[in-house]
């Protein structure tokens, strides 16, 4: 039997080594601010953190993690900016790791960063624009309901669901949309120059990438663990600092009514989510 040799003494100079800290922000959930329990990712909710990351002195990255569906494309914008922003004025690097999924406006957060890494089975990709709805016309006809509405505009009623659809509308919708999506490419053309290796067509047509793929395609750098990947990169003893974990509700100053009002908007927040993480087979 083989005894296993004991490692090796630090010298004494190591334990005065001032050990690394790597701030990690962490991106996880909708994008847009929630109604009543004040969730979803926007800047005004991280602009505190995200100050906070780059604050911190002699830290070798700024790391993101980052699990979100999408949402809403200017919250995706200010939050990416900001953080660009203050990259380039610290002279910071920025690492994204994606975990389940970076999808629309979620991997408009991770261009944000100067690496993108994920996991084999992360998804990735998205780059479109999307509007849905339901048309309510025939259902409150039978009903015998009489819809009224009275503007000052054309447009005002613009997409109204309580009446069929019309071209004019449509074609409003369509360059609306149109402009946001030249904005998100320009974007993602801006922050992976020389790394895209498919053609832009197939790129920002709206489909997703696992993981693996996405590397293959050049919208993410390769494959990578957050604490694995720091320890690899700034040693075993780098400290992983997250400055904006989550805080506890106190339900004891909440009265019924709100308790009431916060369950439902947070379910139908979740229902929400949950819908758009379907749609990723998630």
């Amino acid at each position: 039997m083989v005894t296993p040799t004991p490692p090796a003494p630090r010298p004494f100079w190591a334990f005065w080594r001032r050990r690394p800290i790597v701030p990690v922000i962490r991106l996880a959930g909708l994008i847009g601010s929630l109604p009543l329990r004040g969730a979803g990712l926007s800047l005004t909710g991280l602009e505190r953190a995200i100050d906070r990351a780059f604050a911190i002195g002699h830290a070798p990255a700024v790391a993101l993690v980052i699990n979100s569906p999408g949402g809403s494309a200017v919250q995706s914008a200010l939050i990416a900016g900001r953080i660009r922003a203050l990259a380039e004025r610290n002279r910071r690097p920025v690492l994204a790791f994606v975990e389940d999924v970076a999808a629309s406006g979620g991997y408009w957060l991770a261009t944000a960063a100067d690496e993108i890494l994920v996991d084999p089975a992360s998804i990735l990709g998205s780059i479109g624009v999307i509007s849905a709805g339901f048309g309510f016309g025939q259902a409150i006809e039978r009903l015998g309901i009489e819809r009224r509405v009275h503007t000052a505009g054309a447009r005002k009623s613009f997409l109204d669901p309580f009446r069929p659809e019309r071209a004019e509308d449509l074609a409003l919708l369509a360059e609306l949309q149109g402009d946001i999506h030249e904005r998100f490419k320009e974007q993602v053309r801006t922050r992976r120059a020389g790394r895209l290796k498919v053609p832009e067509a197939e790129l920002f047509d709206g489909r997703v990438w696992t993981g693996t793929r996405a590397v293959e395609v050049g919208l993410a750098d390769g494959l990578g663990e957050l604490r694995t990947t720091l320890e690899e990169r700034f040693g075993p003893d780098v400290r992983v600092r997250l400055v904006n974990p989550p805080r506890p509700r106190l339900l004891s100053r909440m009265g019924l009514g709100a308790l009431a009002a916060e369950a439902a908007a947070e379910g139908l927040a979740i229902l929400e989510e949950r819908a758009l993480r379907a749609r990723f087979g998630l």
